[in-house]
C-alpha cells in the first residue's frame, strides 16, 4: 500500500516557458491569495505536499515551482547553464508574469530563501510578505556573535562547490545519486530523527524508511538534474558563474515570519537570531520542536496554522 503523501501525481503539473526553458510547478487554490513556495537543495515542489491543499483550503492560491535544474523543470534554457540565486529570482519572477500574479506571499527554506529575499529586495512591489525558515541568511556585523554549525554537518558544501564535476562523475548511476541524496534525508541530521523513516510501525506495508526517501530523491536519479542542482554550490564560491552578486542585505522593509526547525544541525542553533537581525519587521522567530530542515514537511500543522495566521489580513480580504 503506497504512503498517502508520497504520490507523484497527486497534483496536475503546469508548465511555463517564460524564460526560454520548460519550468514546471503545481498551483493549488487558484483564485485564493498568491503565495509562491519555493523549495531548496536537495528538495523538489514535492517537499510542500502535505501543506498545498491544507494552505489552498485556509483561502491561498499556493504555486509550488521547481526550480530550474530541480524536479520536472529542465536545466535552463539552451544558452544560460547557470543556476545561480539571481538566475532562480529571475525565473520566478517571469512566472509571476506569466501567471498574472501582481504580488506574492514568498514562503522558502534553504536555497529558496536567498532566492526569495532577492526577489523582495529586486521587486518589493511584488512581495506581500515572507515566511522564511531553516535558510542561509547574512545578519549585519551588530548582530552579535552567531553559532555556527558542526564543520561535520557541512562537510558536503565543500564537495559540490569546489569538486562538482568529480562527485556528478563518481555518483555514476540514479542508484547511486540516489543514496548520495537520501543521506541528507536520514543519517546526515538535517531533519529530525526519523521524520523520513515512513511506516515504522507497518500500518503502509512496505519498509521504515523507503518510500518518503524513494519519493523525494527520486527526481535526483537523472544525471544532469543532479549535476544542475549542485551549480548554486558552485557560484556561491565562484564569482565568474554568477548572473550578478544577490541582494542578501538585511531588508526591514517587509513583513517576515521566521520558522526554526531545531533539530537542523546544517543551518546551525542560532538560524532564528539571524534571521530576526536581517529582517527587523518580524513575527517571531519561532521555534519548532521535534522539527529538522524540511520544515513544510516535516511539521505541516504548525507551518500552515502559522502561515495562515500570518496572513490573516490578507485572506479576509
Amino acid at each position: 500500500m503506497a504512503h498517502p503523501d508520497a504520490d507523484a501525481g497527486r497534483f496536475a503539473v503546469r508548465e511555463t516557458r517564460a524564460r526560454g526553458f520548460a519550468q514546471r510547478y503545481v498551483r493549488v487554490g487558484e483564485g485564493g491569495v498568491p503565495l509562491l513556495a519555493v523549495h531548496g537543495w536537495p528538495e523538489s515542489k514535492r517537499i510542500w505536499w502535505r501543506v498545498l491543499e491544507p494552505l489552498a483550503e485556509a483561502g491561498f492560491d499556493v504555486i509550488a515551482p521547481d526550480l530550474r535544474g530541480f524536479g520536472d523543470s529542465e536545466v535552463g534554457p539552451p544558452d544560460d547553464d547557470r543556476g545561480d540565486v539571481v538566475a532562480h529570482s529571475r525565473d520566478l519572477l517571469a512566472l509571476l508574469d506569466d501567471l498574472g500574479v501582481e504580488r506574492a506571499v514568498l514562503a522558502a527554506g534553504d536555497l529558496g530563501g536567498p532566492v526569495i529575499q532577492d526577489m523582495a529586495a529586486r521587486a518589493p512591489e511584488r512581495t506581500h510578505r515572507m515566511v522564511v525558515f531553516n535558510t542561509v541568511v547574512l545578519p549585519p556585523p551588530d548582530a552579535g556573535p552567531i553559532a555556527r554549525p558542526p564543520r561535520e554537518a557541512t562537510d558536503y558544501f565543500g564537495w559540490q562547490a569546489t569538486e562538482a564535476d568529480a562527485l556528478a562523475a563518481e555518483l555514476a548511476t540514479p542508484e547511486a545519486r540516489r543514496r548520495y541524496i537520501s543521506t541528507f534525508y536520514t543519517s546526515r541530521h538535517w531533519a529530525h530523527p526519523g521524520a523520513f523513516l515512513d511506516d515504522p510501525d507497518g500500518r503502509w506495508g512496505f519498509g521504515a524508511g523507503g518510500e518518503v526517501v524513494a519519493f523525494h530523491t527520486e527526481p535526483f536519479g537523472d544525471a544532469a538534474t543532479f549535476r544542475a542542482s549542485i551549480r548554486p554550490y558552485e557560484a556561491a564560491v565562484r564569482p565568474e558563474l554568477l548572473v550578478e552578486a544577490p541582494l542578501m542585505g538585511p531588508n526591514p522593509d517587509v513583513e517576515v515570519l521566521i520558522l526554526h526547525g531545531t533539530s537542523d544541525q546544517v543551518i546551525g542553533p542560532d538560524f532564528d537570531r539571524a534571521a530576526a537581525a536581517v529582517y527587523p519587521h518580524h513575527v517571531g522567530p519561532f521555534r519548532l520542536r521535534d522539527c529538522g530542515h524540511f520544515v513544510p514537511w516535516e511539521a505541516p500543522g504548525p507551518f500552515t496554522s502559522g502561515v495562515r495566521a500570518f496572513c490573516r489580513d490578507l485572506l479576509a480580504g
